[in-house]
């Protein structure tokens, strides 16, 4: 729970900024980023887990700038969160365009902090560039999302969907290029920017709370599938936003064939722009649709009580809620592409299917809910164990951080 939270105005010549948290810290670090959800998504879930490894060491600090219906900041060991007054985006909510270029200037001036990373490549990279200009404070960008291939969902044609991921690729090379580093979460995902001469390409995974995705909560799979109306027998489930780049019509067009063959149930499990065409897919009646679950207990113990994890995205670069599902000791179902497949295929923790292939799902999907389930839950509890501890994570980042900015930890 927050220390304190009030409203303050932040541009220039406004009401004074609250005292620096923690001035003694060997390191500090300042997250800034449009896309972090209140509620939910993989970087808000990423920048929440650095926040409680900053609050557990006094010689570290975070300030974390995102935007937000109003200016606020919120302080907690340690770790300060401000959030910036910006318009929503539309048919991307809960998400806010971060326009403030002077309320970063001053925060940026007034945290001081030693390094800045960047984790939205749009107007956020800019606006950091700007903020810095006087005062040299290195900048990381943390590749979060393929962009390129989001862009060039965009256009029907296949010449033009090469053109708008070839000129996006060269856009995000400028933002590397005045990056003291770019970082990736995934080996493949470093290869592929290595490969797209990406300069200073650093691989740092991300992590999971072990202990609250646990494979014991499958104990009480009973009363989490009756807290939230679902039925016995199997179940996939995916949780995330609705939104086209998850391709999740092409696993409502390949589920008839699943439950048919095995009696699984598809639940959706989240919002977002696609809801209604999903629920107007030939298949929709059948799926059983919840809202988001808005806090990771929950969420753990939903997907502890579920037979399979659906990733079907090929443009996630790390794939959170999927590796979620391993340390639950629930297997994977994912497209064959993109960061979720590198887990798969290095764990043995689950099955890939070709990208928009309805018939591959059905296949996948029905060579794991057919066959004994121990031996993949035991591989994907066991690669998120040796891979993915939050901890081991942040050590790592930490380090990459300090040897960036000249700072012995």
């Amino acid at each position: 729970a927050p220390i304190g939270a009030a409203s303050v105005d932040f541009r220039a010549g406004s009401s004074a900024l609250p005292a620096r948290l923690r001035p003694d810290a060997r390191l500090g670090v300042l997250d800034a980023t449009e896309w972090f959800g209140e509620t939910s998504g993989g970087i808000r879930t990423y920048l929440m887990a650095k926040a409680r490894y900053v609050a557990a060491r006094p010689h570290l600090r975070q300030t974390i700038v995102v935007p937000g219906a109003s200016d606020e900041v919120e302080d907690n060991h340690g770790v300060r969160i401000m959030r910036l007054r910006g318009p929503a985006i539309p048919r991307h909510r809960p998400y806010r365009f971060m326009l403030a270029t002077r309320s970063v200037t001053r925060i940026v001036r007034h945290e001081r902090p030693q390094i800045i990373e960047v984790g939205s490549p749009f107007l956020v990279p800019w606006i950091v560039r700007h903020a810095t200009r006087d005062v040299q404070t290195p900048l990381v960008y943390y590749h979060h999302t393929d962009v390129p291939r989001i862009v060039a969902r965009a256009f029907s044609h296949a010449r033009h969907q090469r053109g708008a991921s070839e000129l996006t690729w060269s856009y995000l090379r400028r933002i590397a290029a005045c990056s003291a580093a770019t970082i990736v979460a995934t080996a493949g995902g470093a290869e592929e920017l290595r490969r797209r001469e990406f300069p200073r390409v650093v691989h740092v995974p991300l992590g999971v709370e072990l202990d609250v995705f646990h494979p014991e909560r499958r104990s009480m799979r009973g009363r989490v599938r009756e807290s939230l109306q679902l039925p016995d027998g199997p179940l996939a489930v995916f949780a995330g936003r609705f939104a086209r780049e998850k391709e999740l019509e092409v696993v409502l067009s390949g589920w008839e064939r699943v439950e048919r063959a095995t009696g699984a149930r598809l639940v959706l499990v989240g919002a977002g722009p696609d809801e209604a065409r999903l629920r107007a897919h030939p298949y929709g009646s059948r799926v059983l649709f919840r809202s988001f679950l808005h806090d990771r207990l929950s969420l753990a113990e939903l997907l502890a009580a579920c037979d399979l994890y659906v990733a079907p995205g090929p443009a996630e670069t790390f794939g959170l809620a999927a590796v979620e599902a391993m340390a639950c000791g629930t297997p994977v179902l994912t497209v064959r592409s993109g960061a979720v497949a590198e887990h798969v295929e290095r764990s043995g923790g689950g099955v890939t299917y070709e990208i928009g292939d309805a018939g591959d799902v059905a296949r996948a999907a029905q060579s794991i809910l057919t066959t004994d389930p121990s031996p993949w839950s035991q591989r994907a509890r066991a690669h998120a164990e040796r891979e993915h501890d939050w901890t081991s994570v942040f050590d790592r980042l930490f380090a990459v951080y300090a040897g960036i900015a000249g700072v012995t930890l």
